[in-house]
């Protein structure tokens, strides 16, 4: 089975079409790595799944704050999603002085942009995607590495042919 497929992306709008794919797929127990430049859509990808699944208030880069949660309670699923950006990360220490390891666990899906800041501290992802700015929109490049991983990249390049 094919366990990667690349899809360009036009615009925000179309990047924001994508995220609303992936929350189709979303279900507690994910680790997925989000790759890219600055720039390049990690947070507007998040932002269009956040709000595909349910959460109606404000969703923002967690640049300085390094980690923001949501509460997800639609009628597949109820769990936390935690959005990391690990840009402004310095050290890996900092990663089990914040308690980060616990937030990774069978009620949460994690998303985590910049995840070579902790690379020997981050669990596996189960999805990977890299961002690649092309000179109109964005490439994307959707990799699974796990059973779960696999089973959520199936169904979105199934659900993709529809953007």
């Amino acid at each position: 089975m094919d366990n990667n497929f690349t899809l360009d992306l036009a615009d925000e709008a179309a990047t924001l079409d994508f995220g609303k794919v992936m929350a189709k797929t979303m279900q507690p127990n994910l680790t997925i790595y989000l790759h890219g430049d600055l720039g390049a859509g990690k947070t507007t990808l998040v932002r269009g799944l956040v709000h595909a699944l349910g959460y109606a208030g404000k969703v923002k880069s967690p640049t300085y704050t390094l980690v923001e949660s949501y509460e997800i309670s639609n009628e597949t699923a109820s769990f936390t999603l935690y959005h990391f950006d690990l840009y402004r990360f310095n050290d890996e220490e900092e990663w089990d002085a914040a308690g980060f390891r616990d937030y990774f666990n069978a009620q949460s899906v994690c998303l985590i942009e910049w995840p070579e800041k902790a690379e020997n501290v981050l669990p596996t992802p189960d999805i990977n995607i890299a961002f690649s700015l092309k000179n109109s929109g964005r490439s994307l490049n959707v990799s699974a590495h796990s059973a779960l991983g696999q089973q959520c990249l199936v169904e979105m390049k199934t659900k993709v042919i529809l953007l």
